[in-house]
């Protein structure tokens, strides 16, 4: 255990209430179950087509022109929108979709599922329209916007593509899984997961969707077929200073080779989850940073954005890790903090959000070769959280 890890556990007690205010932890009472609506009823869709700000005037595409096939789409979390941008050229249009989005998921269909905090947003990546938004069924308190906001976080969508699965942020106590049937675009069934669900993941049969509960120290395997939750404790560093506690996870990754859940922790730790047997192992990083998102390439490389260190003097600056699946990385350094990954499909660039759910956020992403390292920022969006390669 380095100086981090020793200072963090001596000092978190003393800290607790500080931190408490800090950009990872959660202000609230303890858990509680979360309540829940029938599994078998559905909440009516509002359909009625949205559309968003027209392009940017530096963007040749007009609102009706087809989006081309490699563009960036991102949930921006300062403006509520989301925005497509040419990865050379920067934005090329805005589309309106609800209050502070927070993650997002892009269907075979063409059509992007946004998890804001007033309900779910369909876009159609086509036309650049908003064509729905979806009520959540669970009461998540005021429509608000900031780091604690209740509504939607994390989101995936079914390899089929038949359901989006959305964590959904209750502030002051236990998360829920909210299940969307694509098709009627209604929410079918409600399912209790841990404190705050920043990151959801869906195993590659589609069998078992994974929720990563932040501020309660657990990844919640659901079965997709039955809808029971299973909860994982997922902590390396232990429990101690609960909400106050700096270490706790944020995004996770599936491991195409085996399906295993990769959990990274502080630049320090990486958490390997069988969500099977419920066994965690760990092994060792080496960033020595605070690290938000995550992401694999097809070739098992897995990405970690590095935000910066915790405190000054105990720890390095934002970075982004590659790591090889044989354990071997590569820590690349980033200008300021940032949030979010997502791969260039011939897996030879990195795209890393600039949004940050702390202070620090700027507005765009930096690109990253993943050979070199050399990197470049690129401006785009509104505090930009989530991302997709359309």
């Amino acid at each position: 255990m380095n100086r981090r890890a020793r200072g963090t556990r001596t000092a978190l007690a003393a800290l607790a209430a500080a931190l408490l205010l800090g950009a990872c932890t959660q202000a609230g009472t303890p858990a509680a179950s979360a309540s829940s609506a029938p599994a078998d009823s559905s909440a009516p869709a509002d359909s009625s087509a949205a559309p968003g700000p027209a392009p940017s005037a530096a963007s040749p595409l007009p609102a009706t022109a087809p989006t081309p096939q490699g563009l960036l789409l991102t949930a921006d979390f300062g403006a509520d929108t989301v925005t497509f941008v040419d990865p050379e050229r920067g934005a090329v249009a805005s589309v309106a979709v609800g209050r502070a989005p927070y993650g997002l998921a892009v269907g075979a269909d063409g059509r992007a599922w946004v998890a804001t905090a007033e309900g779910l947003a369909v876009v159609d990546i086509r036309t650049r329209t908003r064509v729905a938004r979806i009520p959540y069924r669970t009461d998540a308190g005021p429509v608000t916007d900031g780091e604690y906001r209740g509504g939607g976080m994390g989101i995936a969508l079914s390899p089929d593509g038949a359901h989006a699965y959305v964590g959904v942020n209750v502030p002051g106590t236990t998360g829920v899984l909210e299940v969307v049937d694509t098709a009627t675009r209604g929410v079918t069934a409600v399912v209790p997961v841990g404190r705050r669900p920043f990151d959801v993941d869906v195993s590659a049969d589609g069998a078992e969707v994974y929720v990563t509960g932040h501020d309660s120290f657990d990844v919640t395997v659901v079965d997709a077929g039955s809808l029971r939750p299973r909860r994982i404790e997922v902590a390396p560093y232990g429990t101690e200073g609960g909400l106050g506690s700096w270490l706790k996870p944020h995004y996770a990754a599936v491991r195409p080779a085996d399906g295993k859940l990769l959990l990274p922790f502080g630049g320090e730790r990486l958490a390997v989850v069988d969500p099977r047997s419920g066994r965690t192992t760990v092994e060792p990083m080496t960033a020595d940073t605070h690290q938000h998102g995550a992401a694999v390439t097809t070739d098992g490389r897995l990405l970690v954005v590095g935000t910066g260190a915790v405190e000054p003097g105990t720890g390095k600056g934002p970075s982004l890790t590659v790591r090889s699946p044989d354990g071997g990385e590569r820590v690349y350094p980033l200008q300021g903090p940032h949030e979010d990954v997502a791969v260039s499909r011939d897996g030879r660039t990195a795209y890393v959000t600039g949004g940050y759910t702390r202070d620090g956020h700027w507005n765009g992403i930096t690109v990253v070769d993943l050979q070199t390292g050399a990197a470049r920022r690129l401006p785009a969006g509104a505090r930009p959280l989530g991302i997709a390669v359309l």
